[in-house]
């Protein structure tokens, strides 16, 4: 059942975050969740995503534009780490609210509060027609990464915000899935070689090891081909579709932060 479940998920999610540049993590760690110890269930999600990323940046890094790469991208790592360690801070502010939820626990906090706005006015701006074609100016790329960063680093969703601003300075849908892919594939990286620890640790405690490897496979493989099927439907698609996509994703991002469920 378990293997089913996480391959299934991966294989319908995996498509529509080619277009979108993120939802895998947000979708199958709770997947993980269900069947390993949170902290491994974190770590195997974090392996699967960025295995994910490297398998878009080889089918797609050649469309991947490089000035954002460079300029947007490299910026976003270290302001990532910046904002995650900044997350200790705000981990001893007072929950606003807490209620159940269909057997879930929900938690609504000033920092959810502040993400779900954040995200929700750039999920307006991919919407709402008359916001839809406004455009960045590329002299903000750099700004733009370190805040991706930060507040990704914040909420862990700094896919989210990736792509809210991407698809917002004018590029092709080739060129903003190739770039999403490698920007991502860099902050992966940068996040695996924290998990890595985190991987040994819990593999080293009684009744876990090389039995998680097999479902954490099944997910990679399947996110696998979710990512060929994505791909031979791209040239279908508009770069207007994958506006639309990420402005849903991330208002239903945006609903979930500020009701407190993820």
């Amino acid at each position: 059942m378990e293997f089913f479940l996480v391959a299934i998920v991966s294989l319908l999610v995996s498509p529509l975050t080619l277009f979108s540049g993120f939802g895998l993590g947000t979708v199958l760690m709770p997947v993980f969740a269900l069947f390993f110890p949170l902290p491994l269930a974190v770590a195997a999600t974090a392996v699967v995503h960025g295995a994910n990323n490297a398998f878009k940046t080889i089918l797609m890094g050649r469309s991947a534009e490089w000035s954002l790469v460079l300029r947007f991208g490299l910026p976003a790592i270290p302001s990532a780490f910046a904002g995650a360690a900044l997350l200790g801070l705000f981990s001893g502010t007072r929950e606003i609210a807490t209620y159940s939820l269909g057997g879930i626990q929900a938690v609504i906090s000033p920092i959810k509060l502040l993400m779900a706005v954040l995200i929700g006015v750039f999920a307006l701006f991919e919407l709402l027609p008359t916001l839809r074609t406004m455009r960045f100016d590329r002299k903000y790329l750099t700004v733009g990464g370190v805040l991706s960063g930060f507040f990704g680093g914040l909420s862990g969703h700094q896919g989210a915000l990736r792509s809210a601003f991407l698809a917002k300075v004018g590029v092709s849908k080739e060129a903003f899935v190739g770039t999403n892919a490698v920007i991502g594939l860099m902050v992966d990286t940068a996040r695996l070689t924290v998990y890595a620890g985190a991987i040994s640790s819990v593999q080293s405690e009684p009744g876990l090891g090389s039995s998680e490897w097999p479902l954490i496979a099944t997910g990679v493989a399947a996110a696998f081909a979710g990512v060929m099927i994505g791909k031979r439907m791209l040239h279908k698609v508009t770069m207007k579709f994958v506006q639309s996509l990420v402005g849903m994703l991330l208002m239903a991002i945006a609903l979930a932060l500020g009701s407190g469920v993820l």
